[in-house]
């Protein structure tokens, strides 16, 4: 099903309190006010999490933080921790499947708002659900609510916000926040106040990549479990700022230089930003993926193998030259996913830049690390101002004969106007689960069958049952 992409239209009004406008939709937005195909789409993309989640079984970061929840947590309950098969409280459950739907980097991103609401939303919401017995409805009404509010604070923290912060670590968290307090029912008031102290809680630093340090899963462990006790906090009384985006200290003034207050309430209840998420198709940072579907389409049209190509230009927007042009020697398979001139690599060398490719072997292939050195980023003026409404990909590249050849792609493989068919979803699960061994090629078909169906459930318990 292909989405049409609907960029957020500047709003021509700043409301004198967007911060109670967005709670007051958030806990007001009911199953039956949500269109058909975002419903669909829920679905499609809460399957994508669970595949991802799947394939995080057995990291070492996911493993720390699992082991952590079983000394920190109870020793059973009803939520699901889906890489080792225990059970947790749900802030515990939330934590761990947060951390692991986000480390083999397959998880959905926004574009707009450069935001992975997958891997924070749905931890929280899921949890939460299975502790409360909450259906299939329910959760698609809280898990849409937590898509949009966390889209729209990620638009609203705007550029200047992404240079510093991992937005899923900040935006992410009031994201989960919104989606668990609109599944317990939190009214607007509350709502305000779980959103004002899951913003002051909001974090997440990017200095992380110069080391290939472990705190990208961190950031969306934190940013799912606390956006969860925020919503908790707030139903028992708890307050929180109730001005936290546009207040004099609040998130736009502090995280923020080109802050929008606007964006955070256009086009509420029309402009559903839920189906704006795109799939990913590359298993690497999305901000590789559109010079890797130039490269691929290049070098298919032309008839070029790796070693025709003397030299590729990527020509890229800012935010990717802030998030890759740390990583120019990549030492580990997570750090070659952060990698411009690694992921091309795969392209050129193997056609493909997928799961099974990213691997320890992979990172002393000759091949590989020779291509590696041929690539360059460029800054491109064109593809900065599309950014980060498009994500637009273009390559040069230096043949060995002399020529000088170009392409660019539009729209990525897995934007919602270049989408992944259910078909192609479905496959991708299957492979996810199967990386780490997360679940049976049977248990995942089950699974497949129940989240097509997730309107239809009158629980989220047992999954992989």
């Amino acid at each position: 099903m292909q989405m049409p992409i609907q960029m957020p239209a500047p709003a021509a009004r700043v409301p004198a309190n967007v911060s109670r406008e967005l709670s007051e939709f958030l806990s007001g937005l009911r199953f039956e006010d949500i269109p058909a195909p975002v419903v669909l789409r829920t679905e499609e993309l809460f399957l994508d999490w669970f595949a991802s989640a799947l394939a995080g079984k057995g990291a070492r970061p996911v493993r720390i933080l699992d082991d952590f929840a079983a000394a920190m947590g109870p020793s059973g309950g009803t939520s699901e921790i889906f890489v080792s098969r225990r059970t947790s409280s749900p802030l515990f459950a939330a934590l761990v499947n947060a951390a692991a739907s986000h480390f083999v980097e397959q998880d959905d991103l926004h574009n707009s708002s450069v935001l992975h609401p997958g891997t924070v939303v749905f931890p929280a919401v899921v949890a939460v659900a299975q502790e409360i017995g909450a259906s299939g409805r329910d959760v698609i009404a809280a898990s849409v609510a937590g898509y949009e509010c966390g889209i729209r604070v990620g638009e609203f923290l705007g550029r200047s916000h992404y240079k510093v912060f991992h937005t899923t670590g900040t935006a992410g968290k009031l994201g989960a926040a919104a989606g668990v307090a609109r599944l317990l029912g939190l009214d607007a008031h509350r709502m305000n106040h779980c959103l004002g102290s899951a913003g002051t809680m909001a974090a997440g630093l990017w200095e992380f990549l110069r080391d290939a340090a472990d705190s990208k899963q961190l950031h969306t462990a934190k940013a799912a479990a606390d956006g969860l006790m925020a919503a908790y906090i707030a139903r028992d009384g708890f307050t929180g700022a109730q001005r936290i985006f546009e207040g004099e200290q609040g998130m736009g003034a502090g995280m923020s230089s080109d802050a929008d207050p606007a964006l955070l309430v256009a086009g509420l209840g029309s402009r559903w930003a839920t189906a704006e998420t795109s799939f990913k198709y590359h298993a690497s940072c999305r901000h590789t993926h559109p010079a890797a579907d130039a490269l691929a389409e290049l070098m298919r049209i032309n008839a070029l193998g790796a070693g025709d190509i003397v030299k590729v230009t990527a020509h890229v927007h800012q935010g990717a030259l802030d998030v890759l042009g740390p990583v120019t020697d990549p030492r580990s398979v997570h750090q070659s996913k952060f990698s411009m001139g690694f992921v091309l690599a795969q392209i050129a060398v193997k056609g493909r830049a997928q799961l099974a490719d990213f691997t320890d072997a992979a990172l002393g292939d000759a091949a590989l690390r020779s291509f590696h050195d041929k690539v360059q980023m460029v800054l491109d003026p064109e593809i900065d101002r599309a950014y980060p409404r498009r994500w637009i990909g273009r390559v040069s590249v230096l043949t060995r004969d002399g020529r000088t050849l170009e392409h660019k792609v539009i729209s990525p493989k897995g934007d919602p106007d270049n989408t992944l068919s259910r078909a192609e979803l479905e496959d991708k699960a299957l492979r996810l689960a199967a990386y780490a061994g997360g679940a049976t090629e049977p248990e995942m078909r089950r699974a497949i069958a129940r989240v097509w169906a997730l309107r239809e459930q009158r629980d989220l318990r047992n999954l992989l049952g």
